[in-house]
Order: C-alpha cells, then sequence, then structure tokens
C-alpha cells in the first residue's frame, strides 16, 4: 500500500510539474517613449533593460518596444533612431487616456495604462491589471533571407472582431551610441528593442486572420539581432488585445 501510495505521489508531482512548466504567460506589451536627448532617460531605459531580461513577474511575458521620439532633437542632439512616427503615436495616446502632458520618458502598458518611465512601483501594478484582460492568440513564423525576413502571422480570432488593427514592428535588439551634444553629452548610452519600422498588416475580422509578409531590415539593421513583434490594437481604446514577439 505505501509503494502504491508512494506511486501515486510520485506520477502528482510528475503531472503538477509538467503543468507548469507549459504554463502560458500572458502577453504584456511596453512601450517606452524615450530619446538620447533627454537627460531623465537613461534610467528609465535601463529599467526597460531589465524588465526585458529578467521577466520578473512570473505570469507575464513582457513585450518591449523602445520608440524615440523627435521633438528633442532640436535641442542640440540628433537621436539617429528617433521619428516622427513614434511622435505622432505618443500624442495618439495622450488624447486616448485624456493627459494633457507628452513626455519623455513615458511608459505605456499594454495601450492602457501611461506613467512616468522609470516608475517601477506604478509599472509592476499596471503590469498585474493587465494580466487580468483578455487576450487572443498570436503566432508568428519567421526565416532569415538576408537583409529581409519572410514572416507568417496567424491569429485565431479576434477579443472584439472587426475593432482592431494588427500592427509588425521591427526592432533591433540593442542599439549602443556615445553622445556626444546635448543634455547626455559624454555618456554612452544603450537601448533594448530599438523599433525602426511599425507597419499595419490589416484588421481582425470574423475569420482567422493570416498574412505572409516579406520584411525588410534595411541599412539600421545590418549585422543586427532583430525582433520581430506582432500586436493587436483596439483602434477605438488604443489597448493592447494580443501580442507576440521572435527574433533573427
Amino acid at each position: 500500500m505505501k509503494a502504491f501510495s508512494l506511486f501515486l505521489l510520485t506520477v502528482w508531482l510528475a503531472a503538477a510539474a509538467s503543468t507548469q512548466s507549459t504554463h502560458t504567460r500572458v502577453p504584456v506589451l511596453l512601450e517606452l517613449f524615450t530619446s538620447e536627448g533627454c537627460s531623465s532617460c537613461p534610467p528609465a531605459d535601463e529599467f526597460l533593460t531589465s524588465l526585458d531580461r529578467a521577466q520578473p513577474i512570473p505570469e507575464a511575458e513582457l513585450i518591449v518596444i523602445s520608440e524615440h521620439v523627435d521633438y528633442w532633437n532640436r535641442l542640440g542632439w540628433i537621436d539617429q533612431s528617433s521619428s516622427r512616427f513614434f511622435s505622432d503615436r505618443q500624442t495618439t495616446y495622450a488624447e486616448r487616456l485624456h493627459s494633457e502632458d507628452v513626455y519623455t520618458p513615458q511608459l505605456i502598458v499594454d495601450g492602457t495604462y501611461g506613467l512616468a518611465g522609470g516608475d517601477r512601483e506604478k509599472a509592476e501594478r499596471a503590469i498585474r491589471s493587465a494580466l487580468h484582460a483578455q487576450k487572443t492568440s498570436i503566432s508568428i513564423q519567421a526565416s532569415n533571407k538576408g537583409v529581409s525576413a519572410q514572416v507568417h502571422v496567424a491569429i485565431a480570432g479576434a477579443v472584439d472582431r472587426g475593432a482592431s488593427d494588427v500592427y509588425l514592428a521591427l526592432a533591433l535588439d540593442r542599439v549602443s551610441t556615445s553622445v556626444t551634444a546635448g543634455e547626455n553629452s559624454g555618456h554612452e548610452l544603450t537601448h533594448p528593442a530599438v523599433a525602426f519600422s511599425v507597419r499595419k498588416l490589416g484588421t481582425l475580422e470574423d475569420s482567422p486572420f493570416k498574412r505572409d509578409i516579406l520584411a525588410s531590415f534595411g541599412d539600421e539593421a545590418k549585422n543586427a539581432r532583430v525582433r520581430i513583434i506582432v500586436f493587436a490594437q483596439d483602434r477605438r481604446t488604443g489597448r493592447i488585445v494580443g501580442a507576440a514577439q521572435t527574433a533573427l
């Protein structure tokens, strides 16, 4: 009897371990609006790097993107990763979140929560809140073609069908820059997942979403590791209803 009980306990422990190992984390998208011309941004960049590497919340898969705005460029340093697109995207978030301020560093959690980029306590609370939102499953398959990638995206269904847009973001895994002017002059700055391309792939409809895309990396990604991030975003509220990533 004891041997049989021990056998049952062993089977139960193995099953529990298997269940735990296959537990699926909830993807949470973290967008950091930052700039190399902003003296208060480096600590936020480091914080984003720590979240990316440590993945400190067991239930969450943190998918990070650094989006460099261009409105700091007039103050002495031209951030080569900056784009008007990201400045406009941040302004859209401000309108959706009914905020009068557009500032750096700003962290947007899952398109819903906006906070100062280095505020660790608020970031953790926002991430944990985002875990309760329903998410749709996104699958990415990618193969390297040298200066481009063949990408297949599949989304089984939508949380609110027809109301969400699907985006493909390409980001350099790590970017390091020696800043020689502006507020960060003389400093070596490092950023994780620096976006250099974001494009809309389509809209979630009633049928399963599938796309095959040839994504060009361009000169900015030459000899660099590239992250491929796909996310679905509610066009009315900005909420991220699904996200996934892979890297080449």
